[in-house]
């Protein structure tokens, strides 16, 4: 495992962002939320770039983007949701890394991003309903992840940081170690 990259994947609202930023400053490595990225390099928000250029020029730079980042090595990576779909990133991240599922049922993210209009893809008649497809055909894929970790609404980002630390630990213990 060449960069020995921390790799969070799975759906919109799994934590994937907040938990992510824990585990790096537990670990003492860099973190990137890789939306983030694309935003800050398009200057636009995702939904800005889903409106103008779509979803499939979206994806493309999300590859490009994801490449980058895990290049650098080391490194704490929280992805889109979608991310994880395209089998180059799936390569990509095994290929520098460990895949990390975080993996939530359809009520916990429902809470997490129904009061959210920032999702383009669930700009739709039925928000719940898109949800609750996009989740349905991705866990298969979502299963393909190195490790799984179940997150529930009660879970905190502390305590789920730390079940994530110990599923890495228990996977590769050089992952956990602090720099």
């Amino acid at each position: 495992m060449a960069g020995g990259n921390i790799v969070l994947i799975g759906m919109m609202g799994a934590g994937k962002t907040a938990i992510g930023a824990e585990l790096a400053r537990r670990l003492g490595r860099p973190f990137t939320d890789t939306d983030a990225e694309i935003e800050r390099a398009a200057a636009m928000t995702i939904p800005e770039i889903f409106a103008r250029d779509g979803e499939a020029f979206f994806r493309a730079r999300e590859t490009e983007v994801l490449g980058r980042v895990l290049g650098q090595g080391g490194s704490v990576v929280s992805t889109g949701g979608g991310a994880w779909m395209r089998p180059e990133n799936r390569a990509a991240i095994a290929r520098t890394g460990v895949s990390v599922w975080l993996d939530c049922d359809l009520e916990t993210l429902w809470q997490r991003v129904r009061a959210r209009p920032t999702r383009p893809l669930l700009a739709t008649p039925d928000p719940r309903g898109t949800l609750a497809r996009l989740l349905a055909e991705r866990a298969p894929t979502y299963a393909l992840a190195d490790l799984r970790i179940p997150v529930g609404r009660a879970d905190g980002i502390e305590a789920t940081a730390a079940r994530v630390i110990a599923a890495l630990h228990a996977h590769d213990p050089k992952l956990v170690e602090t720099r």
